[in-house]
């Protein structure tokens, strides 16, 4: 028994939309003009365009549902002549009608665009879009923190000033195509449909020039160097991508103008880290003023100016963090964080006096002073004691 579900690749409780889309997709797959002289293509075709004509007519539906594909047959006298063996309609001609009802009757460009492989680009009397350009953009630090405007200097094709982007010489230069009669498409027979498609001769025009314009050689577009100013965002990073619309080259027959992609890179900063829009700094401090605690002034990404306090006793590694201090983020999401990471610096250079006091201080010096060393050195001892 024939499994009309089975053959669209769907499910018995699925929707009419759903069964559309399977056999949409299923015949375009199988279809004669997609595969020529192919006798098992052209079977499976007629099977789906079948189990489609079934499934999406309600009333056949509920039929197939209750007693079978036999009994859909005999009510609806599809059976026919070389019809059931194949579990197909009896004629190519009746599974192309469904299959054109399918897609709207087949006034659609998306018919044409799946199928053949061409859509409205092919299909429309209209310009091209002009190239999309790219650039690099080097910042600096700073600029990336603020924002900056730069000046930069394309080298597009414009459209000729001289005949507006015609090609022509004059406006009596410019006739109608004797190919297309103006239409800008011809009409092709493809298999066992009628289509229209781009006029080779006038390329979508409708005309033809036959006295090209002195400045751009016919072409329509000149090269020309334009100055343009681009606005940075403030917390751009090196990586990202800014798209400024319509400053690629210009297009084609009226077509509509490229875009220009800028493509950012960062330049580092001396003392500042990047992670996202977090900035990190490494702070050095004595060892004297890690066992005792101290203050310290720091400069922000924005300019200012921060303080944080470093308590008594901090370990070299510690991590202060300070919020909302790092870099702007360049969707207007807030800002990140500064981190700052203490590094304890061993005095050098010493004078005797200097190393004397310290000598004193090491006589002082008790096992809770370095609370790290003892546990160091207790899990020593019981290392070499085994």
């Amino acid at each position: 028994m024939t499994d009309y579900y089975s053959v669209l690749g769907t499910t018995q409780g699925a929707t009419q939309e759903e069964i559309k889309k399977a056999y949409r997709k299923s015949a375009l797959k199988y279809h004669p003009d997609k595969n020529p002289g192919d006798k098992q293509a052209e079977a499976k075709f007629k099977e789906i365009s079948e189990a489609y004509e079934v499934l999406s007519d309600e009333k056949k539906r509920q039929i197939y549902d209750r007693y079978g594909a036999d009994a859909v047959k005999g009510a609806a006298g599809m059976g026919g002549a070389g019809g059931g063996g194949q579990g197909g309609f009896s004629s190519m001609e009746e599974a192309l009608r469904t299959f054109m009802n399918a897609f709207g009757g087949g006034s659609s460009d998306s018919i044409f665009e799946s199928f053949f492989g061409f859509g409205s680009e092919d299909s429309e009397a209209g310009g091209r879009q002009g190239a999309s350009k790219k650039m690099n953009l080097t910042v600096s630090f700073e600029e990336a923190v603020r924002g900056v405007e730069k000046e930069v200097i394309l080298n597009n094709l414009a459209s000729c000033e001289k005949c507006n982007g015609s090609g022509a010489a004059s406006a009596s230069a410019i006739k109608k195509c004797i190919r297309c009669h103006g239409a800008g498409q011809v009409q092709q027979t493809r298999g066992f449909f009628s289509m229209s498609s781009i006029c080779p001769q006038c390329q979508g025009r409708g005309k033809v020039v036959t006295e090209s314009c002195s400045d751009c050689k016919g072409a329509g577009r000149v090269k020309k160097k334009e100055q343009l100013t681009i606005k940075i965002p403030p917390g751009i990073d090196s990586g990202m991508r800014m798209r400024v619309g319509g400053y690629g080259d210009a297009g084609e027959n009226g077509g509509p103008p490229g875009d220009l992609y800028v493509y950012i890179t960062v330049e580092p900063h001396e003392v500042f880290a990047r992670e996202g829009d977090d900035i990190t700094i490494e702070l050095p401090i004595s060892f004297t003023e890690a066992a005792l605690g101290c203050k310290k002034e720091l400069p922000t990404p924005g300019g200012g100016v921060t303080r944080i306090t470093i308590p008594e006793g901090t370990q070299t590694g510690k991590k202060f963090r300070v919020p909302k201090e790092g870099l702007p983020n360049v969707h207007g999401q807030g800002k990140g964080d500064l981190f700052v990471t203490v590094t304890i610096e061993t005095p050098v250079s010493l004078s005797a006096e200097q190393k004397n006091l310290l000598k004193s201080f090491a006589e002082l010096e008790g096992a809770q002073n370095s609370p790290r060393k003892r546990t160091f050195l207790d899990k020593l001892k019981v290392f070499f004691s085994k």
